[in-house]
């Protein structure tokens, strides 16, 4: 079965590239594109899709905004920011509002591809300039919680390389280890840190490692 795709994007070429490449693409199809948050938020329940991907400067509701407002309706439905915004304070407030993937739109028509097939299948894509930014934004500088010291060495490194953007594929190849392992590793990790996904994982784990500077500074 193919993964039905949303687009909420105000530039209408952008919408329309994006419209043919998923429609183009094998295993994908586009069942609506938007050009405001106002407009999707009105229909996208009436589709909904798989995956929705939402740009971040929207005229009116931004995209962060309306990806808070949709994930309640749609709680199944995956969201991937597509932006050109590499800010830190962009990534880590659309991670909250309920994104589960943050792409920038000069992303390879592919790399975009596979990146809602495995935000589909319960990955958290990001572009490798996003991992990097992100990474470099997290210094152990507060203390470990009671919950990450019970993490192994395994786990915790699993867990450091899906905070990084790894898919699971990569992490597995990353770590020599199979695909399954590191499914079981995942699952440990849930268990542990008392989340539920891969998303709400990488959250505690980004918000553990925090700089305290930072958390004080949105406070």
């Amino acid at each position: 079965m193919s993964i039905a795709v949303s687009i909420v994007e105000d530039d209408a070429q952008v919408r329309a590239s994006l419209a043919r490449l998923i429609d183009s693409s094998a295993g994908y199809r586009c069942v609506s594109n938007h050009g405001s948050a106002e407009l999707a938020l009105q229909e996208i329940g009436k589709v909904r899709p798989d995956v929705v991907l939402m740009d971040i400067n929207l005229p009116g509701i931004n995209g962060v905004e309306c990806a808070r407002r949709l994930k309640p309706q749609l709680p199944a439905t995956q969201i991937i920011m597509l932006t050109v915004y590499q800010n830190t304070e962009h990534i880590f407030n659309a991670l909250a509002a309920g994104a589960t993937g943050y792409m920038l739109k000069q992303t390879p028509p592919a790399e975009l591809l596979a990146a809602i097939k495995e935000v589909h299948a319960g990955g958290s894509p990001m572009s490798g300039h996003i991992a990097r930014k992100i990474v470099q934004s997290f210094q152990r500088q507060t203390p470990i919680s009671d919950e990450a010291q019970s993490l192994s060495p395994r786990e915790a490194e699993v867990l450091d390389l899906l905070a990084k953007g790894y898919l699971y594929k990569e992490i597995a190849e990353a770590m020599k280890v199979t695909y399954a392992t590191v499914h079981t590793h995942i699952r440990h990790v849930y268990e542990k840190l008392h989340v539920r996904s891969r998303t709400e994982a990488v959250a505690k784990h980004l918000g553990q490692n925090r700089p305290r500077r930072e958390l004080n500074s949105v406070s």
